[in-house]
């Protein structure tokens, strides 16, 4: 039944036509959206690690720049070159001033220190004692050489709570080495300048050295053996920034970085991005297009089953009311299914079913007529060869005899006899009804004489058209049963017939005194409505007449009966010139 209902059929198309789309829209909005939204998030992570770079250099050339302008102090320079006593009190003056300003330069210069190679001597200076020479000056220390050994002639080292800056000093234009100078920085300006570079909750922040010791970390806990693979993964590129996808046990992301210049301690800045935070605006979107997509299904799915339902409904109505049929009950079950095409058809296969009563009763109705027919012909039906030799042979008689009338006469009711008694043919052409018509009234004729006077006016166009038989005489001869006796004058029948665009026009005239108001009712009212009147075998030839007519024609045959104006009645019959269907009371076999 599933694979044979237009029902599910249509139901499981409409799903498949917009679930398949929607979902698919979904998909690709979440794919699209994420992959947008990530080289986003990463492009302005670099942009940001880039000003963050570019901040942290500004303040540690400013730092730089602090010891670069002592070159531009004669009497400091003086001082360099030449060995003074720690009892030259004019020298250490200048030197107290020189170390004085450069502490005080910036507040996050916690201590300078200056190691005169010269006499081997050291001189502090910070913010918490006073200037403080030391004989015992160590220029070979680790830190010394390598900035002794940096083409800009600084090294910076890192320590837990701060990070010193150590230049070595030259005598330029010279290069051998004056001294060197150490400034101890407080973090609080690199951790200031950091913080604005991540997001403490989602993501992580280095500041490290070339050799690897973190400057800044914005985590807690930081051990070696947890950074070191992707560390040397950032060092074994020879970009001075970019971007690479990682992946280990304790996280999942993207990481970005940046190297400062060489002038400022090729310090490497690493910030790593989790997927979480890289996709969270990715899975909001998603989030907000599934919830959408979702009511917007649900939406779908509801119009799809009242649209199935509306249009299959009516089919299956149709459905049940086709078997019904078949059952034998021919009665529509459904007022109406609308106004649309499937309604259309409902109000057609409504219209079909009555037309099929209609002429299943028309033909009942035929069959019957066509079988009292023929029991009465059988009744009536002695001989009929015996007496048409009978006729002819009385006719001959009157012929020796030389009476003519009585020839003329026999033959005309031989005619009447053979036309009425012939059962082969239920539809003739008017010609042949009009013959048989013409011969009954000379019949009539040579009954009443000059009494009586009748016209035929047939138009030669409608003489072939066909007609049942048996319609004119009947009318005809209630004229003589009911009008030809009471009349005041010379007896006057006229049957006029003439083709009238699509129907034939018959009008059947008499100059009796016409019929009583009441009884034209009563008439009328036996044909129109079938009601039976107490005086209705009178008028069994008219009824007849219209009952056939009826069963011929449909609601498409006129028949009127009305008293004429001048005296008299007419019986005007207006009919098709095309019989309904085509069939007629012959068709049945006897």
């Amino acid at each position: 039944m599933f694979k044979t209902s237009i029902r599910n059929k249509l139901i499981v198309l409409l799903l498949l036509i917009t679930i398949i789309p929607f979902g698919s829209s979904i998909v690709v909005t979440y794919i699209y959206t994420k992959e947008s939204l990530k080289d986003q998030t990463i492009e302005e992570n670099v942009n940001l690690l880039y000003q963050g770079k570019v901040n942290i250099e500004n303040y540690l050339r400013e730092l730089n720049n602090y010891t670069l302008s002592f070159y531009s102090n004669p009497d400091f320079m003086s001082y360099l070159r030449k060995t003074y006593s720690s009892n030259d009190y004019l020298s250490m003056g200048t030197v107290h001033n020189v170390l004085r300003a450069l502490l005080y330069s910036d507040d996050s210069i916690n201590q300078v220190n200056m190691a005169i190679v010269g006499d081997q001597q050291t001189v502090s200076l910070s913010r918490r004692s006073t200037l403080v020479y030391s004989k015992q000056a160590d220029t070979n220390i680790e830190a010394y050489q390598r900035a002794k050994e940096n083409p800009n002639n600084i090294y910076i080292e890192p320590t837990d709570q701060s990070f010193f800056i150590h230049r070595a000093f030259r005598n330029v234009p010279a290069n051998h080495i004056l001294a060197y100078i150490t400034l101890e920085i407080r973090p609080g300006k690199i951790n200031e300048l950091s913080h604005y570079l991540y997001n403490d909750n989602t993501e992580e922040f280095y500041i490290m050295t070339p050799d690897a010791d973190f400057i800044y970390h914005s985590k807690a806990d930081v051990r070696d053996d947890q950074y070191s693979e992707w560390i040397d993964e950032i060092n074994g590129l020879e970009e001075q920034s970019g971007t690479f996808e990682w992946k280990d046990a304790t996280f999942q992301g993207v990481v970005v970085f940046d190297r400062l210049s060489d002038a400022t301690g090729s310090w490497l800045l690493v910030k790593r991005i989790p997927h979480t935070t890289l996709y969270e605006s990715a899975y909001g979107v998603a989030l907000i297009n599934i919830i959408f997509g979702v009511v917007g299904l649900t939406l779908v799915i509801l119009a799809t089953f009242f649209v199935s339902f509306k249009i299959t409904s009516p089919i299956r109505v149709l459905v049940q009311n086709i078997k019904e049929v078949e059952k034998g009950n021919m009665q529509p079950q459904f007022h109406s299914l609308g106004n649309d095409e499937i309604g259309i058809l409902g109000q057609r296969f409504k219209m079909m079913i009555e037309r099929i009563n209609h002429l299943i009763n028309r033909e009942y109705k035929l069959e019957l007529e066509n079988k009292t027919n023929q029991l009465k012909v059988l009744h009536s039906q002695i001989n009929p060869h015996f007496l048409y030799n009978t006729l002819q042979s009385i006719g001959t008689m009157a012929l020796k005899n030389k009476a003519l009338d009585v020839y003329s006469s026999l033959t005309d009711l031989s005619q009447i006899m053979r036309y009425s008694m012939n059962m082969d043919q239920d539809i003739v052409p008017l010609e042949k009804e009009i013959n048989y018509t013409k011969a009954y009234l000379l019949l009539q004729k040579q009954r009443f004489g000059e009494d009586l006077n009748y016209i035929l006016e047939v138009e030669e166009g409608a003489l072939d058209i066909q007609v049942p038989k048996m319609i004119l005489q009947p009318i005809i001869e209630n004229y003589f049963k009911h009008g030809f006796d009471t009349r005041e004058e010379l007896g006057e029948i006229k049957v006029v017939c003439k083709k009238k665009e699509s129907y034939l026009f018959i009008a059947i005239r008499d100059n009796g005194v016409g019929i009583p108001e009441k009884r034209l009712k009563e008439i009328q009212n036996l044909l129109y409505t079938n009601k039976e009147s107490a005086k209705s075998d009178s008028s069994i030839g008219l009824k007849n007449v219209y009952a056939r007519l009826q069963l011929y024609y449909s609601e498409q045959a006129i028949f009127k009966i009305q008293n004429r104006s001048t005296g008299g009645v007419q019986v005007t019959i207006k009919l098709p010139l095309e019989l309904e269907g085509g069939l007629h009371e012959s068709n049945y076999s006897r």
